[in-house]
């Protein structure tokens, strides 16, 4: 009896918890792309003016809850000075969203350099990337595939993980649910070697 009561608990009370960290350089839309995935996945979240967040200084947080799990957002502020700071989560983290500002050219490289840097990191070996292509819907952006041709320089560097590219719009909305749903499914396949952590609801 005791042993089926418990399974009911942990079925109604407990859920995995996988965490996500959000990297790419500042202003590359990651807080937005945070805000607009808690707006479409909390449902009664209002969220803020998508056009009044600033860069980030530190850390972001925001949860969601998708197909019975709860994914964990880091939006982590993509200053030069803070990315030495990225490595510090990749342990815990079992799955990155990296965000690419399509309407910066002059900034391509740089961005294709961080993240060559954090790829290359033996501690998110096989971790899942969502490589996001963001800031679609300016006029004269990069395509997606561009985006892709620029990173393709440090393809052999990625390993064996599941890695997916999109083309988003964060201010829009666009493909937001598509890539969350991605990567819900990535780090769910990928447990066996990134394990969630149980939590209770509170």
């Amino acid at each position: 009896m005791f042993t089926l009561m418990y399974g009911f608990y942990k079925f109604m009370f407990q859920k995995d918890d996988y965490y996500i960290l959000i990297l790419g350089l500042d202003n590359a839309g990651k807080s937005t792309y945070l805000e607009q995935t808690k707006i479409k996945f909390n449902k009664n979240y209002k969220g803020m003016n998508l056009n009044k967040i600033t860069t980030t200084v530190g850390l972001n947080l925001g949860e969601v809850s998708v197909n019975g799990i709860r994914l964990n957002f880091w939006d982590l502020g993509g200053q030069e000075e803070l990315q030495s700071l990225w490595d510090k989560y990749y342990a815990e983290s079992h799955g990155i969203i990296y965000v690419v500002d399509s309407s910066q050219r002059d900034r391509l490289e740089e961005s294709v350099s961080a993240f060559e840097k954090m790829v290359v990191n033996e501690t998110l070996t096989g971790v899942p990337l969502l490589l996001l292509a963001n800031k679609q819907d300016v006029d004269g952006c990069m395509t997606v595939s561009d985006i892709k041709m620029a990173f393709n320089r440090v393809s052999h560097k990625i390993g064996k993980r599941d890695l997916r590219v999109m083309g988003v719009s964060a201010l829009l909305g666009d493909g937001v649910d598509d890539g969350i749903k991605w990567i819900e499914e990535c780090v769910v396949r990928n447990s066996g070697h990134r394990p969630p952590i149980p939590q209770q609801i509170s």
